[in-house]
């Protein structure tokens, strides 16, 4: 491993631990050059789970691209890295356990399945994304599909904080008119 700081190969391993699904192992080391301290992870390279794209080209699974994805619904809303790890991990863990190609509608169902468990708003996010949402009545679809009906202002609130935040004053009506602004 070469030293992120002085570029050196020679270092020890000063401490090593498994992940909690014990699919990784986390290893703290220390150049011997410079005695700088770094961190690296050790997993199973999985080359040989492919992705079926939407347009049936074929490209090799790739983590990162759905933890990234997985992080972007999740942008600005109070959830735990660790959950989002365990997310990516219990996904990547399903689709291991199938065949060797997997659709990329399959990985986006399972993403759905896993976010509306735990957040809607991160739920509603991916889905708009990953179904294509074309306007406005495809979100309150998917928000009628939640099981739960959410009232229009408590919607606004959460998808636009600030904006209502600044237009509101209690007990008055925030209802914009295009031609005329506040009616």
């Amino acid at each position: 491993m070469r030293c992120p700081k002085c570029g050196s190969r020679d270092d020890k391993v000063i401490d090593s631990r498994q992940s909690r699904d014990a699919s990784s192992i986390r290893r703290r080391r220390e150049c011997l050059k410079c005695k700088y301290r770094f961190t690296t992870y050790e997993e199973i390279e999985r080359s040989d789970l492919r992705v079926v794209k939407r347009n049936r080209t074929h490209e090799p699974f790739d983590r990162r691209k759905l933890a990234a994805s997985v992080a972007k619904a999740f942008e600005k809303r109070s959830t735990s890295l660790l959950t989002l790890e365990d997310v990516v991990d219990e996904i990547v863990h399903e689709l291991e356990t199938g065949g060797r190609e997997v659709p990329s509608s399959a990985i986006g169902a399972k993403v759905l399945e896993k976010l509306r468990a735990i957040d809607e708003v991160a739920y509603l996010r991916y889905a708009s994304v990953y179904q294509r949402f074309q306007d406005v009545d495809e979100f309150v679809d998917a928000i009628h599909t939640l099981g739960r009906r959410v009232k229009p202002n408590a919607l606004q609130r959460e998808l636009f904080p600030s904006e209502t935040a600044q237009n509101s004053t209690p007990g008055s009506r925030n209802i914009r008119n295009k031609n005329h602004g506040r009616v």
